[in-house]
Order: structure tokens, then sequence, then C-alpha cells
């Protein structure tokens, strides 16, 4: 069976900061990669004043349907919920946001396109979503059920990671104020032990597509953005590592921690994997 990876987040953008580089990876090894977001980040706001935007919801899919060719992935399903913002901005009253959608109907959703496109993997935010936001956890809590009840089901996912950093880097992070959301956060909680990193890649060859796809993503880029202001120094340890804990496996882990999330599975990829 050919290599199927599938990713769920829950904003365009959530997808390259964190796993940019796998994704690349991947495709470029001949595995379909699949991309499913949530919402259309339409709660954000325009970091670019250069651009002229009428409607983010749009402009931010445009943008995640351009990062996903440059990472060589398949285009982006959209579940077609709301964003629902943060901290201010929280979106409390807006019934189709996703901290307010039926769990288990969001769920259905994710389960049919895992029906349809029949990963192995899958990747989504950890169990407290990066920094916290409310829609990277429902994304965490949509993903981590459907690869309960998958098991029930004719495309059974064979293993689940989650997006990580370690202690190190977030401090890295926060004393180069790389990301300003990490800010007085305590890696205590928003990051991992080294112990529970599971699977540890090098995408150095694919930094410069994960470098053109993060800045893709124009309005969240921009020179009024965090990330629009970052040397390349800062940069760099973005694009080198990418980290995962393991949410779930359906059969034995070959090694821990790895450095090919399929290793031990049946799979086939098309293309040569990079050299020795």
């Amino acid at each position: 069976m050919r290599a199927s990876l599938l990713a769920v987040f829950a904003h365009p953008d959530d997808e390259t900061l964190r796993c940019g580089g796998t994704l690349a990876h991947y495709a470029a090894r001949g595995a379909e990669v699949t991309l499913v977001c949530l919402t259309r980040g339409e709660a954000g706001r325009n970091t670019d004043p250069a651009l002229q935007v009428e409607c983010l919801a749009t402009q931010r899919e445009q943008e995640l349907q351009h990062a996903c060719r440059i990472l060589g992935a398949r285009p982006p399903i959209f579940l077609d919920y709301h964003d629902s913002g943060r901290g201010e901005r929280l979106r409390r009253h807006d019934p189709d946001a996703t901290i307010n959608a039926d769990p288990l109907e969001m769920e259905a959703r994710l389960l049919a396109v895992i029906e349809q496109v029949r990963p192995q993997v899958m990747l989504t935010f950890d169990p407290h979503g990066m920094y916290g936001h409310p829609d990277h956890l429902v994304a965490h809590r949509v993903a981590t059920a459907a690869f309960s009840s998958s098991g029930f089901r004719r495309v059974k996912i064979e293993r689940l990671f989650y997006t990580v950093q370690t202690r190190e880097e977030m401090l890295a992070l926060q004393s180069g104020q790389a990301l300003g959301v990490l800010d007085g956060l305590s890696p205590e909680v928003f990051a991992v032990c080294d112990c529970t990193i599971a699977a540890r890649l090098d995408v150095r060859a694919h930094a410069g597509q994960k470098r053109a796809a993060l800045f893709a993503h124009r309005s969240q880029t921009g020179p009024a953005s965090t990330l629009g202001t970052l040397s390349e120094a800062q940069l760099q340890p973005l694009l080198s590592t990418e980290t995962y804990s393991l949410g779930g496996s359906r059969g034995v882990i070959p090694e821990y921690p790895l450095t090919d999330l399929f290793a031990g599975l049946r799979v086939d990829f098309p293309l040569p994997g990079p050299p020795s």
C-alpha cells in the first residue's frame, strides 16, 4: 500500500510551522500527503499592511493552497468550521466556531476524510495545543478521537504523532523572542521532556521549502508579525529539526526515538529517500 500521511490542524499556517519539513520530506518520497484544516483562520489579523485583504478567510485559504503546493501536499481539505479566536477575541457565541461545534460531528467529518485518503500515519497538535489556543486544543481532541474510533472502521490508522517542542527548544524561542505567543508560558507545561520525544526528524534538506511555505502565509508573516521579523539565526532552529511525541500506535515501534514515522510499517514509497 502506498504511504499516506494525514495532518490535522486548526488554521492555515499551523501545518508549516511545526511539521512543514516533515510534510515536504514524505511528499518528496512519493507519499500521499493530505492536510485537514478545521477553519480558514478568519479570526486572525492581516499583518502585512501592503496586502489588500477584502475577506481574510478567502485570503488565508488561498495562502494555504499555495503553501501545500510548495510542500508537495495535496490541496487542503477544510472542515468548514469557524475560527474561534482567543483571549479577548474569543468567539463564544458563534455556533460554528470549533469551540462550540458538536465534537462527534467534527469527528465524523474527519473519519470520512480518513476513509477517503487511507492514512497510515496522522499528525496533529500536542495535548496543550503548542501554546493553548482553543482551536488547537479542539484539533488535538478530534484527531485523537478519530484515531481511537478508526480501530473499528475499514481504515485503521497505524500511528498518531503529536507535534511537540522540548523544554530547551521552548526556552531558546522565549529567550530569542522568536515566537511572542510563547512568552510567559511555562515550559514544564507547554513543552515535553527529552524522554517523551518519540520521533525526531532532520528536515534540513527541505528548509527552503519550509521557509517558502511559511512565508506563503503572507497575511500571517508580514512585518507586523513576530515571524516576519525573525532573523535568519532565529529562524534556523524551526527549519532544521521537527519533533513528535507518540499519541498512539497499533503495532510495534521498531526503535525509540524514530527517525522515520513509517518505520516498520508495510507501505511503499514510489520515490527514493534521501541518501544515507
